[in-house]
């Protein structure tokens, strides 16, 4: 089924400047939510990647914080 949508005349300049002669608009609206799924899993996995990490530091610190005796033992 072919839909029509309207958009602003400089969405449709950029949309000209993003193609080629043998492209149809529908093709560079496709890569261009391509791209952003893309970089979208990209960023997803930086996150990820960053709370492992962060994940293992706060465990070193537990780990460090465990080997001091006994804090009751402590003078404050």
């Amino acid at each position: 089924m072919v839909t029509t949508i309207q958009i602003n005349e400089d969405v449709k300049k950029e949309l000209d400047r993003l193609k080629s002669p043998k492209n149809t608009y529908e093709e560079v609206i496709v890569r261009l939510i391509s791209i952003f799924e893309e970089c979208k899993r990209g960023k997803e996995g930086l996150l990820i990647e960053g709370c492992k990490e962060m994940a293992k530091e706060n465990l070193r610190i537990t780990k460090e914080f465990e080997s001091i005796e006994e804090l009751k033992n402590w003078v404050w």
